[in-house]
């Protein structure tokens, strides 16, 4: 997200939030959120790119720059969409990532979040949505418990893992299975089509990693926008994990580490 707005700074993109259900309409009913270049029939590129296109022309005719997380599991799919399009792919510190999405969990769904979901989503299909967000609704505000029935992008088996896990290690399965599969897919793009950045050489460094974004995106990164860009990055979101339990940590090392070691994340060392 943060990435996301850092290049909305500029005065030839415009950002769009999220389109989720955008994304899901060669089928809204599936299960899970992996879809192949196989999903992307005539019809469903016809529709997608249409509404891409409405939303640019909207907007001055402006670059799109579009951050939906779950897209991580449907990269082929996306780029059968739009061949032309330029991939970001931001990796981050998993602890920080479990610590983050573990509070989105908690969140309940606010009214303007609802209208902004069902803003993109595809009228034919209003209906397969409206029934999850009620759900979310009565689960959050009725029964009142802590985490909603199900956020983030969804893997394969994600459903089966919520009933048989602890919500740790389906957030910690989000990450590790998401990461793996994108790495994988947009690996298959080939050279100068994707980049890959780490979120903490952003927050850490972020006027040489942001030159390096804004080049791959063929943009001009003014001095004006770095200066804006280094006021709204906050380094100490990524030490948030310490809240938790070291012994829950521990216990989903073995879900993480492999992916870890790929991008040179280490372990640390209070849970060693």
């Amino acid at each position: 997200t943060i990435t996301q707005k850092l290049i909305g700074l500029h005065p030839d993109v415009v950002t769009w939030y999220e389109p989720r259900t955008l994304w899901l309409y060669a089928d809204p009913g599936r299960q899970h959120d992996v879809f192949t270049e196989r999903d992307a029939t005539e019809k469903v590129i016809r529709y997608i790119r249409g509404r891409f296109l409405e939303f640019q022309v909207k907007n001055g005719g402006r670059q799109i720059m579009e951050n939906t997380p779950s897209n991580v599991l449907r990269a082929s799919y996306v780029h059968e969409i739009f061949p032309e399009a330029t991939f970001l792919f931001i990796t981050r510190n998993p602890f920080s990532y479990i610590s983050s999405m573990e509070l989105k969990w908690q969140r309940t769904k606010t009214l303007k979040g609802m209208k902004r979901t069902l803003s993109t989503t595809p009228l034919t299909q209003l209906h397969y949505y409206a029934a999850v967000l009620i759900r979310q609704m009565f689960v959050k505000k009725i029964l009142r418990r802590k985490y909603a029935p199900i956020y983030g992008p969804k893997y394969e088996g994600i459903h089966q893992d919520l009933k048989e896990h602890d919500k740790l290690t389906v957030i910690a399965r989000q990450w590790a299975r998401g990461n793996r599969r994108a790495r994988e897919d947009l690996a298959k793009l080939g050279d100068g089509r994707v980049l890959t950045c780490r979120y903490e050489d952003l927050m850490q460094d972020t006027e040489t990693t942001l030159r390096r974004i804004y080049d791959h995106c063929g943009l001009a990164c003014s001095d004006d926008i770095l200066r804006a860009a280094k006021e709204m990055v906050d380094p100490t979101r990524q030490e948030k994990w310490l809240r938790f339990d070291r012994e829950e940590l521990r216990a989903i090392l073995p879900e993480i580490e492999e992916e870890m070691r790929v991008y040179g994340y280490e372990v640390p060392p209070a849970l060693q």
